[in-house]
């Protein structure tokens, strides 16, 4: 059992909360989100072009690179992040040239030496993922995305060799400007969990306590990340205790849903 199966095998969805490594304090805002209930961390790799990305999460990634963050301190707050908390999943999310400019093999040596669990990389197609055998190598999940647009003949390629959760992005746009009908994310989540046995994380556009509630019902966990990075733009320094309080209400909204379907 890894750290993510163990996660996502317990009886409540998981609670997946993101920030952008290098903006703010980096290291207590992480301790933040797990002391407010976060069940798995997504700590984002700053990048010049996040093009999956919304302004919350741009403008992160600038500040981030404008701090001067680079890929070896990124590994340096994943390794500080498993160091302080030996349980909880870390999951690196970013883009294809900074996780492969070395190479797929040292970055899934560096990933395993900083004790990361799963890896999203958002720009490197099924077809093209030359970085997923060498993840598997070293026992970390390369976690991959589907989409609204991802049919039926597109599924399988997406799902060949994922592991850890499938990560469903329940818009066709960018993180954090909008927010899918609660219908359309039911019916995709019904399809995927006919299509495979992975857990199955719904993100983009989860904002409120209710929204999370209500995702909690049908999926196996709910992503939450532009809500939070905008409450560490607002705060700066002082983010750590209101992205405590503010995780913590989506934390209790999803222990108030019902107990996550598993048939």
């Amino acid at each position: 059992m890894t750290r993510l199966t163990t996660t996502f095998a317990a009886p409540r969805p998981a609670l997946v909360c993101f920030i952008t490594a290098g903006d703010g304090d980096t290291a207590a805002n992480l301790d933040a989100l797990v002391e407010a209930g976060a069940d798995v961390i997504e700590l984002g790799m700053p990048f010049t072009d996040p093009m999956a990305d919304g302004p919350a999460i741009q403008s992160a990634n600038l500040r981030s690179l404008g701090a001067g963050t680079t890929t070896a301190d990124v590994l340096r707050h994943a390794a500080d992040f498993r160091a302080r908390h030996p349980d909880v999943p870390l999951v690196l999310m970013g883009y294809a040239n900074p996780m492969l400019r070395r190479g797929p093999d040292w970055f899934a040596s560096a990933c395993a030496a900083a004790g990361v669990d799963g890896v999203i990389c958002v720009d490197l197609p099924p077809e093209e993922d030359e970085l997923a055998a060498a993840l598997r190598a070293v026992d970390i999940a390369p976690i991959r995305l589907a989409t609204p647009t991802t049919d039926a003949a597109r599924l399988p390629a997406v799902l060949s060799g994922a592991s850890g959760f499938l990560y469903y992005v329940s818009v066709a746009g960018i993180t954090g400007l909008q927010q899918a009908a609660q219908s359309s994310i039911e019916s995709a989540v019904a399809r995927l969990k006919a299509a495979t046995n992975l857990p199955i994380a719904v993100g983009f556009g989860v904002r409120t306590p209710e929204q999370a509630a209500a995702i909690a019902r049908v999926a196996d966990g709910v992503v939450v990340g532009s809500a939070i990075v905008e409450i560490i733009a607002a705060h700066g320094a002082d983010a750590p205790g209101p992205v405590r309080a503010y995780v913590a209400t989506l934390k209790a909204a999803i222990v108030a849903a019902a107990p996550k379907v598993t048939a």
